[in-house]
């Protein structure tokens, strides 16, 4: 099975995982220090830890007939958080490619014609996923991501995926870097309970910044770290921007992200509200094909989105 064919298109559906480190952190009791998952793959046991969790996603996968998109655990996996984790250059590319191996055995084990697998190298903002910090311009944000896109490209991955992104800046950097390294590239924006990112801008205007800067280069866009409540409004409207939609990542929770931060124990919300509110979603969006979850999601959750958007 060749690249193109594995990608999201057409009619069929991909999923994708829940929140992996806040399922491994509250349900799996794994310390993740500074949120970074990536660190796991240094020994067996966190790689069977990350084995564990694919398998009941991909299991979903194949009960509903969809493709997959198996993310590496490399959210945190760049030169600002590795150095807080005590990485330099040279351990980050060694992860992130061995990230993409742990990937491709995965997909030798479980692909089969009717279980297409995408292997997606998995990206994280610079900053903190809730709060833009300090801007950088588009040129800083293509520098600054170039290393870990490049790495994906030359390790095989099938696309890259930046996540909770705040800015559009920051994704015109990515965007142009994934071009740079020839490998398609799908851009993830958080918003806040307004529906706007964490910057102000709105969803329709940041998505259409980073197409009218990359010449549309963007595989598709995608909404990952919010309640569909946040967001289900902005999706009402009308504009081209609307069918550059490819992607919904909720979160399980209708809490602020000020109110995450703070919350001492996980809100996994309620599985089957969740599923429905995705299906409410559906008729708004007619070019998503990827579905999955974010923080306080688990296969619970994705086996409702899943069986309630294909009803």
């Amino acid at each position: 099975m060749n690249t193109a064919s594995r990608l999201p298109s057409g009619e069929r559906l991909f999923i994708g995982d829940g929140g992996l480190e806040t399922t491994l952190i509250f349900r799996e009791g794994i310390e993740l220090p500074c949120f970074a998952a990536y660190p796991l793959l240094r020994d067996e046991t966190g790689r069977e830890a990350l084995r564990r969790y694919s398998r009941g996603y991909l299991e979903i996968a194949r009960r509903h007939g969809t493709g997959f998109i198996l993310d590496t655990p490399t959210w945190r996996a760049n030169a600002d958080w590795g150095a807080q984790l005590g990485d330099d250059a040279a351990a980050l590319d060694k992860v992130n490619r061995e990230a993409v191996a742990l990937a491709e055995e995965i997909r030798a084990e479980e692909e089969s014609a009717e279980l297409p697998i995408a292997i997606c190298g998995t990206i994280g903002p610079r900053g903190d996923g809730y709060a833009p910090g300090e801007l950088m311009s588009a040129a800083e944000a293509e520098d600054y991501h170039r290393a870990q896109v490049q790495t994906f490209a030359t390790a095989g991955a099938d696309l890259v995926a930046a996540y909770t992104l705040c800015y559009a800046e920051e994704a015109i950097g990515i965007v142009r870097a994934a071009v740079a390294a020839g490998i398609p590239v799908a851009i993830s924006f958080t918003l806040e309970t307004d529906g706007r990112l964490p910057n102000g801008q709105s969803l329709p205007e940041a998505i259409e910044q980073v197409d009218a800067e990359t010449g549309g280069a963007a595989l598709y866009f995608m909404v990952n770290c919010a309640h569909p409540s946040h967001f289900a409004a902005v999706l009402e409207g009308e504009g081209e921007w609307l069918t550059r939609l490819g992607g919904i990542r909720a979160n399980a929770s209708r809490k602020s992200h000020a109110e995450l931060d703070a919350a001492p124990d996980l809100d996994a919300g309620d599985p089957d509200q969740l599923g429905a509110e995705y299906r409410a979603l559906k008729p708004g969006l007619p070019n998503v094909r990827v579905l999955g979850g974010c923080c306080g999601t688990d296969w619970r959750h994705l086996e409702r989105i899943c069986a309630d958007w294909l009803a």
